[in-house]
Order: structure tokens, then sequence, then C-alpha cells
């Protein structure tokens, strides 16, 4: 049998996607199975989020599946991959515009490779220290944050994006991202001086663009600004979709490096959710001199699509700043800073700043302590965290059918403010809020345990206790909420935004809170792509809090079911989280981490 013939099996037992072989077809001729195998790898492993295949994976382990270890026993015992794939015309060092790279020992399709080379180039050549007057910062400093810490990293923080070009302040919730950001941005305009600073907020979901706005906002009050620098002061985020101009139905972006955009400093909040294509997109489109300002938690899930810009990025945190980086944020801060004389990536590092304490959660906080516990891989801390002590946290199991009924009942329960609002024809603005106080959450998309089982019982629940009024042959019913799936500039809806259906005397339509805290309706027929969210994946989730958040784990253990994606259910909640689990599900859950292969580092390594 050829590989052809064995990848098409393994499409067809869905190891493989078809166009992973379409790929592998298109590279490599039968005479050439090793290069065909290594193509529809590679395939694979972007369509997974990895950004590189390492050299050291092009072998059968236990953890291969049955219908790719056909594949393998094809091949000579040990090919000398190297020698094959660079005798390929379709392979080159990146030299040539080859469509896969081979760079060291890690193999890359070639816009994969372009895109981690720019990201690595920007972080670290790019990223230049900017000149300053030391003693009008310092005293700024002094007057926006406080001195009563031992080492106030949120002031530390701020002194590292105002002393370098680009910079990355990660945190868990509570640590004060934005409060960091609105003191670090009065500093911005105050040392501007009459020279205006044109500043932009951005985030990757409308909803994480909306709390920003929020966050912000509030912030803005209790800030040392005249007047005429609280009208520079930014009041309004928007998605990173709209900030590049995405255009409809097509990749083009209206900014680019031939249109940048216009402005001095650029936050982005979020971080996290980033993607590698992303992330490239926007460093293609700022201009030379703009400063930007990455915000996020380096613990949360990485973005959907290939990548983890961010968790690459901070795993740089731990080693420290370089000495003289050291010395010079301890002079602008008066903060004992200890430096690491270790050269290694040291523009990267003293761009960066880890948040390290939470001012949400206390001692006396489960949430805080369970989000902790799962962040180490602590299964005893998890198990004692449990133990009663804390209102916040609670823990169910889901063996039975009358266990899952219960979880149905609690979820009903949960949503029942918003269902009274709906019933008593509030306004769109109340039933939005309400809506977003508790939120049922999922780490899979199928079956009971899933996005699509459990908003279908739901409903079923909710149609038979009267809540909502399900019509013969529509899916619309007042009270539906809707995520989107799919941008759509041009409505100015974006993957990830919240609509209520409502009926306020026009018909139903569904209505969405813009990140300017404004609120527009949309007629159900016009709407991208959408599914019903009363319940929603943890990945769909990132950007949001909620008062009350409900995590369901399935029965049995999934790939997807990883430390990350726990952590970020955990941390969506504000004041209550419900657990729902498997005590083995989750023990094993936060001892497994999220992988995505990258050569990022390596490349931080080497500049």
């Amino acid at each position: 049998m050829t590989m052809r013939e064995k990848l098409l099996e393994a499409v067809e037992l869905r190891a493989l996607r078809r166009l992973d072989l379409q790929f592998a077809l298109m590279l490599a001729d039968n005479d050439q199975p090793a290069l065909m195998l290594a193509a529809a790898l590679l395939s694979r492993d972007a369509g997974e989020g990895h950004v590189c295949l390492p050299l050291s994976r092009l072998k059968a382990d236990n953890k291969t599946p049955a219908p790719l270890l056909a594949c393998f026993a094809l091949l000579d015992e040990e090919p000398d991959w190297r020698q094959i794939l660079l005798n390929s015309p379709a392979v080159s060092d990146g030299a040539q515009p080859t469509p896969m790279i081979l760079n060291g020992e890690r193999l890359y399709l070639n816009r994969m490779w372009r895109y981690e080379q720019a990201v690595a180039r920007f972080f670290c050549e790019a990223n230049q220290p900017l000149a300053h007057d030391g003693e009008v910062m310092q005293r700024i400093l002094d007057t926006l944050f406080s001195n009563d810490e031992e080492v106030n990293w949120q002031k530390v923080a701020a002194a590292v994006a105002l002393t370098r070009r680009i910079s990355v302040i990660s945190g868990g919730p509570g640590t004060g991202k934005t409060t960091t950001v609105a003191r670090l941005l009065a500093a911005l305009i105050q040392m501007a001086g009459e020279q205006k600073c044109r500043i932009r907020l951005a985030a990757p979901t409308g909803k994480a663009a909306a709390r920003l706005t929020e966050s912000l906002g509030g912030a803005l009050q209790q800030l040392p600004l005249t007047e005429e620098q609280q009208r520079q002061f930014p009041t309004e985020a928007c998605t990173l979709h709209r900030l590049l101009g995405a255009q409809p139905g097509s990749q083009r972006l209206r900014y680019h490096d031939g249109n940048p955009l216009h402005l001095d400093v650029l936050v982005v909040d979020e971080a996290s959710m980033i993607d590698l294509t992303m992330m490239s997109r926007l460093i293609n489109a700022l201009p030379p001199h703009a400063r930007v300002i990455f915000l996020g938690d380096r613990d949360q899930l990485a973005s959907v699509e290939a990548g983890a810009v961010l968790g690459d990025i901070c795993t740089w945190a731990s080693a420290g700043f370089t000495a003289q980086r050291a010395r010079e944020l301890s002079a602008l801060t008066g903060c004992r800073m200890e430096g690491n004389p270790s050269p290694v990536a040291g523009a990267l590092r003293d761009s960066l700043c880890l948040l390290q304490k939470s001012y949400r959660f206390g001692s006396d906080s489960g949430i805080g302590q369970l989000a902790a516990a799962v962040n180490r891989g602590d299964r005893q801390a998890l198990r004692a965290v449990f133990d009663g002590r804390f209102s916040d946290i609670q823990k169910k199991q889901l063996q039975s059918g009358e266990e899952y009924l219960a979880m149905l009942d609690d979820a009903l329960q949960g949503y029942q403010r918003y269902l009274q609002e709906v019933q008593r024809q509030q306004s769109p603005e109340a039933a939005i809020a309400a809506f977003g106080e508790f939120q049922l959450l999922c780490a899979l998309r199928e079956g009971p345990f899933g996005v699509a089982g459990l908003n279908e019982r739901l409903e079923q629940v909710l149609a038979q206790k009267r809540k909502i009024a399900r019509q013969a042959h529509s899916r619309w019913y007042e009270g539906r909420p809707v995520m989107i799936s799919r941008n759509d500039s041009a409505l100015g809806l974006f993957n990830g935004d919240i609509g209520i259906a409502l009926d306020r005397g026009q018909g139903l339509r569904v209505w969405f809170q813009m990140p300017d805290g404004s609120v527009k309706s949309v007629q159900p027929s016009r709407l991208p792509d959408h599914e019903t969210a009363w319940a929603m994946t943890v990945h769909k989730s990132q950007g949001s809090e909620f008062d009350h958040a409900a995590l369901i784990l399935p029965q049995q253990m999934s790939p997807v079911v990883t430390r990350e994606l726990v952590y970020t259910a955990i941390t969506r909640a504000r004041r209550r989280l419900s657990l729902y689990s498997d005590e083995s599900v989750l023990a094993q859950a936060v001892t497994t981490r999220t992988e995505r292969r990258s050569g990022l580092n390596a490349i931080f390594e080497s500049l």
C-alpha cells in the first residue's frame, strides 16, 4: 500500500484533515513517502495551533494514533529527515520562498516561519530604550503611585513601559493591570507636555474592548490630570480587527506597512488571545515611532489559532531584569530591584513586568486560592481548598442523571434574574447587564457536557418551565442569548460578541452592547454566523468576567481539558465559582499543560 493510500485512510479515520492530505499531495510524489508524511503532519500540527514541527516528533510513539502508526510503518526505520527535506525543492532554509522552511531542527509552513521571525525581531531588535528625563519621570511616578510597599510592581511596570518602545505587563485577576495602565497613560500625557499624544486602545474581542473601555473610564476620574490632559486620555477601545481595518469577506487590512496606523501609543489588552498571525499583522501596521503596551495573563489559555505569543514571551519574566536595567528601575521607582547578570534575551527581559500582588483575592478568597493551586499544578492544595472553608467556591459531582438534572436546575437559578428582566420588558441595557452576571462554561463543544448539548437541554427545560416561548419552526425566541462566531466589520460585530434577542416594539431584534457602552440592535436575519450562548466554551469566555461562573468538565479526560483551561475558567468568576467535575478528571487536568510548539524562545536566545 502506498503512503497516499495510508494517508487517505488516516483522513477517513479522522487522524488527519482532508486539507492535510491535499497539502502533502501538492508537495510530494508517490516516490517521496517520507516527504509526503512530513508535509501532512506539519499541516495537521498547524491546524492544532502549533507554529512548527520539531524533527524529533517525526517518529511514532505510544501517543501516535493507529492510522498514523501505519504511515510510519511504510518508512525506513531511521529516515534522515534533514537530508530528505532539504533534497526537496519544496523545502529551503528560508533563503528561497518555498512552501516549507527547515530552520535548524524545526519545520515550518512558510508563512508561519515569516511571522515568527517578524515577531522575534520586533520584541528584541526593534525594542530600543527611549530617551527620558529621569528626574521628571521619577517625580511623576511618585505622584501617581504609592511608595508604601517594598516593591510596588504596578509602579515598576509603569517605569518599564515609559522607558521602552515595546512593553509587556502580565498579571492574574485583581493584580491591577488596567489601574497600572491608566496611571501609565496619565504619566505619558503629562510627560508629553504641549505635544499631543495620540493614544489608541484595543483588544481581541468586543467584550474585552468593552471591559477595557469601562475600566479605564472609571480610573480616569481619579487621575490628577487637567481638563486639557483629560481630553487626550482615550475613552473607547476597539477590537483589533476594527483597529486594523478588516475588510468584509477578505483577508485584506486597511492598515499595513504601506499605510500605518495613525497613533503614538497603542495599548492592547488580553494579549494572551493574540495568535501569531494577528500579532504579525499588528506589528506590520505600526508606525516606527509608536509605543506599544501589551497587557495580559500569561497563565491563561493561548489563542485558538496558532501560537502562544504572550506565553512564550513571558517565560523570560522569571529570568528577571538585567543588572543595568534593575539599577535604572530602582532609581526611577525607589523600589529595590535585584538584577540577573545573564545577557541572554536581555532586551526582551528588560521590557517585561509581572504584577505579583492580587488586590481582589485575599487569603479569605476561595477563588484566589483555587486559581493559585491550579496554576501550580498542586493536587494536594486543590483538594484542600474544597474543605468547606470558603463560601465563594463549590464543587459538585456529575456522575449520575440526577446530578446532571440538578446542574441544569442550578444553571436556571443562575440565569433567574436575567429571565425576570426579560419577562418584565426591562431595557436592553438592563437585560444585557443581567445576562453578564452568570455564565455556564464548558471545556467541550459537543456531547451532553459540551456547548451544543447543554444549550439544547437548557432550552428544553426553559420551555417546559415556560421561561421562554420557542416557536415550532424557528430557533428564535425572546431572551435568546447568542454569540457571534464570524467577524462582520460592516455591522460592527465581531467573533465573541454577545447579543440578546428582545422585542421592544420593533419586532424581535438582537441587541448588542458596543465598546463605547451604547447598545445597537440588528435584525436576526442580518446577523453573521452565530450560536446560542446559554453555555459557551472557556475559550470564548476569555476577555469576559461574570459575578458567578459555573464550569462543566466532562466525565472522561479529553486533550482539551488542561491546567490553562481550568485556570482561565476559574478567573472568569468575580464573586462565585461552581465547579462540576469528577475528582480524577480535575486532578489530571491541573497536571496537564497546554503545549504549543514554536521556535520563538530559541530565536530569543540567539538574538
